[in-house]
C-alpha cells in the first residue's frame, strides 16, 4: 500500500474582506520622463508624416549621396513607408499621453 499525506491539524487561514492595495509613488524625473519621451514621439511622428510629401525630400544631402538609389527615394512607397512610421510614433505618443493617468493621486 501507499503511504497517504499527513492530514494538517488547522484549516488553512482565510483573509476576509479587501486586500489593500499599495499604489506606486512615482517621482518628479519619472514624470518629467514621461513628459519628455511623448513630446519626443510626437515631434518625430509629425516630422516623418509631413516631410516625405514636400520639396525638401527630393532637395536633401541623403537623396544626392547616391544617384543610383535616387529611383528608389522618389518611390510613392517609401515615402508612405516612410509616412507610415510617423503614423506608428503619432500613436505610441497618444497612448502614452493617455497612460499619464497613471501619476494621478486619488
Amino acid at each position: 500500500m501507499m503511504p497517504t499525506e499527513p492530514e494538517s491539524e488547522a484549516p488553512p487561514e482565510v483573509v476576509s474582506g479587501p486586500i489593500p492595495v499599495r499604489r506606486p509613488e512615482y517621482r518628479w524625473y519619472q514624470k518629467m520622463t514621461a513628459v519628455l519621451f511623448i513630446t519626443f514621439c510626437l515631434e518625430v511622428g509629425i516630422f516623418l508624416v509631413v516631410v516625405p510629401w514636400t520639396p525638401w525630400w527630393d532637395g536633401n544631402y541623403f537623396s544626392a549621396l547616391l544617384p543610383q538609389v535616387h529611383r528608389y527615394w522618389d518611390n510613392l512607397y517609401l515615402r508612405g513607408a516612410v509616412s507610415g512610421l510617423g503614423a506608428v510614433n503619432l500613436y505610441i505618443s497618444l497612448m502614452e499621453a493617455l497612460r499619464l493617468r497613471r501619476f494621478a493621486k486619488r
